[in-house]
């Protein structure tokens, strides 16, 4: 009797562990629209991820903001509208909602207006800033023009409906 209540308990974990596993297995969507998936928008380059350890690659001088609201990876990627706006997208996934509501907060100018994308939402000129979750995205266009802010809207909510 006690044999076969071991090797049903062993039966039982081995399926709860089997069962974790597979919920875990997830497959992740790339936030990063590919060229052609929003019109107009083309990806001039290969998408570029960074772990929080290693973001000081890219963001030097302001990766420790990131990493003390939770940054868990950043991932990027260049740009262009219709060949001419240039643009680069930063997608930062952070441990939760809270982090990524502070980063977006931070600084935040007079000039900007709420863009309707995301849980919040800021534009300028030539940025949209957006948060889903526990995901800060940020678009900052090199040029300015007078269907910028569109174009950047645009290219934003086709990144909040991967998300």
């Amino acid at each position: 009797m006690r044999i076969r209540l071991t090797i049903g308990m062993l039966a039982l974990v081995a399926v709860a562990l089997l069962t974790v596993a597979v919920a875990g297995c997830k497959k992740k969507v790339d936030p990063l629209p590919a060229t052609g998936a929003v019109a107009g928008w083309q990806k001039s380059g290969e998408t570029r991820v960074f772990a929080a350890k290693d973001l000081w690659q890219y963001i030097d001088g302001d990766a420790e903001q990131y990493v003390a609201a939770g940054v868990v990876t950043t991932s990027t990627a260049d740009y262009k509208y219709n060949n001419a706006l240039e643009a680069v997208v930063d997608v930062h996934t952070m441990k939760d909602e809270a982090g990524a509501h502070r980063i977006l907060t931070s600084g935040q100018a007079p000039d900007g207006k709420a863009a309707q994308v995301g849980d919040e939402s800021i534009q300028y000129a030539q940025s949209l800033s957006f948060r889903k979750g526990a995901v800060l995205v940020r678009i900052v266009a090199y040029q300015a023009g007078a269907d910028t802010p569109q174009a950047l809207k645009s290219l934003a909510l086709a990144i909040a409906d991967k998300l």
